[in-house]
Parts: C-alpha cells; sequence; structure tokens
C-alpha cells in the first residue's frame, strides 16, 4: 500500500516541482483558500496557541497573525515540494547565508557543531548550507512513515552532502564521525514539545512553562562542540536570509541547559519579530500545567 501511494503521488509531486516559482506560488495561494476557509485545517490549535502565546492581543489582531501564517504555511509545503527538482544555484540565490565565514572559521580550528533552530520561517531549504561548507551535514529527523516517501526525503538530502539520521542514530553516527576525524555540522530543529514522559527539563516558552528537547545540547556537552543557533528571516516570498549566532563555543563547560535557555530565547526573539512564520499548527503548549511535583 506504501508503494501504491508512493507511485500515484509522487508524479504529482514532481510536475509541481518542475513549475515556475510564479506559477507555484499561484497554487499555493489556491490552496490556501481551500486550507484556510473550506478545510479549516488546524484552525482551532493555531488559534488557541496564538491566544496563550499574545494574551494581551486582540482578536482581530490574533486573526491577522493567523490568516499571514497560513499563507506562509502553505508557501512552505509548496517550496517542500519545490525541492525535488530546484538547482542548486537557485536556492542558493533564494536561501543566503549572512556569515557563513564564521563556519568556515570553525573549520580551521578543527571544530564540530551542533546548529539549533527553531521551526521558523524556512527549515526545509537550510540543508543548501552544505554546498558552502566542508563540514559533513547531519539533521536529526522523526522518520517519516512511508518509507519511500521517507526514503525520497533523504535522497533530496543528499545531494547537498547532508543527511538524516534518527535520534537513535545520532550518538553512534557521530561518534564514528569523530574517530574518523570527520568534521560534522549537525543540525537539531529543537523547539517543539517533546513526549511527557521523556520531559527531563521544564522551561517558559513565551511565558508558558512547558517541557524542552535537551537532546542536542546533552550531545554537544558530552562531545564538546561549538552550539550555534541559527536566524532565519524571510525577506520576501521565497526568499530567506540566515545568521549564525553564537550559543557556546565549548559546549563541556556551560552549565547545565545554559544552551537550551538561549537558543529558546533566540527563537522567542523571531516570533515576537514577526509571529505569523512561526509553525502554529504543532500543539506545542499541550503539556502545560502538567509538570510532574
Amino acid at each position: 500500500m506504501q508503494f501504491l501511494v508512493y507511485i500515484l503521488v509522487y508524479p504529482l509531486l514532481w510536475i509541481i516541482s518542475i513549475l515556475p516559482f510564479r506559477l507555484l506560488y499561484f497554487l499555493s495561494d489556491i490552496f490556501y483558500a481551500i486550507l484556510y476557509y473550506i478545510i479549516g485545517y488546524r484552525k482551532k490549535v493555531v488559534t488557541n496557541n496564538l491566544k496563550l502565546a499574545f494574551p494581551e492581543k486582540t482578536d482581530q489582531e490574533i486573526a491577522l497573525i493567523r490568516k499571514r501564517f497560513y499563507h506562509h504555511f502553505c508557501d512552505m509545503m509548496f517550496e517542500a515540494i519545490k525541492s525535488i527538482t530546484i538547482s542548486e544555484s537557485e536556492m542558493q540565490k533564494r536561501y543566503v547565508f549572512t556569515n557563513v565565514e564564521d563556519i568556515h572559521t570553525l573549520e580551521k580550528e578543527n571544530r564540530n557543531i551542533v546548529l539549533l533552530m527553531g521551526h521558523y520561517a524556512s527549515w526545509e531549504w537550510v540543508f543548501i548550507l552544505q554546498t558552502h561548507v566542508n563540514h559533513k551535514g547531519y539533521a536529526v529527523y522523526k522518520k517519516l512513515g512511508n518509507k519511500y516517501f521517507d526514503a525520497l526525503a533523504k535522497r533530496i538530502r543528499a545531494k547537498y552532502n547532508s543527511h538524516l539520521i534518527t535520534t537513535k542514530e545520532t550518538y553512534s553516527t557521530l561518534i564514528k564521525a569523530k574517530k574518523d576525524k570527520q568534521l560534522t555540522l549537525n543540525g537539531f530543529v529543537f523547539d517543539q514539545s517533546p513526549k511527557l514522559n521523556k520531559a527531563v527539563y521544564w522551561q517558559d516558552f513565551m511565558g508558558i512553562e512547558v517541557p524542552v528537547h535537551v537532546g542536542a545540547e546533552i550531545l554537544a556537552k558530552r562531545l564538546d562542540m561549538v552550539t550555534l543557533f541559527l536566524k532565519v528571516k524571510k525577506i520576501k516570498r521565497g526568499h530567506y536570509e540566515a545568521t549564525f549566532l553564537d550559543i557556546n563555543r565549548h559546549a563541556k563547560d556551560s552549565a547545565d541547559f545554559d544552551i537550551t535557555d538561549l537558543a529558546l530565547k533566540r527563537v522567542e526573539e523571531q516570533i515576537h519579530e514577526a509571529p505569523e512564520y512561526y509553525f502554529w499548527t504543532h500543539k506545542r503548549w499541550k503539556h502545560r500545567g502538567k509538570k510532574p511535583g
């Protein structure tokens, strides 16, 4: 059944991916109207999340952010499809790094990197970073339910020397890379909610105490990696600007959870700057008020 779904859906995705951006965003606009006004996909979740994060805003202000978010959300879905066939040069033009020389400096210092970022603006195109650096890129992800689409996602990333690994594979993969004296740059989109039974640390996020993923920090401390945050800004439709921000140059010397706290604050700063570009459909605050003890 998984293969049947794949062979039926993939040709359509491929056709969409070869469309020029003007047509791609025309389809995105149509899809937005259907998703927002007819289907109402997770509209209640988005509204509740926005009201939790911005209790001071009026209903009209919340509605405006919500509409802008759904426009961006649809664009991101079509941009992800575009990844199937987009050229390297086109993606480099649309996803620009302002200070990639910072990574080159760390390369000269023979330092491995943990790169933290939030579900903000665009995380689908970040793998183009590998065309600018010599570190081998790994991105920690949750395996897709359909193994054929999972393999497709891995192939798309692998075009640019970026490799998807699951949480269980991460430590062993990076230990081997270290033994092989291989420089690695390891990406974590860390700001979503962990399972309650696996929550080991709670912190305020947008004024609400929630459990927070700390796996990236633990890994960085064990292997004494440089920790950076990638701040992504949407310049205009289909164009993003990303900047590397220092968190800690020697993770093993940092106090517990300092790295996670600072990265979480960076995500909050982005949300306050332009809230419509955050991933509001996820139930980020579903465990609020459930902290043990």
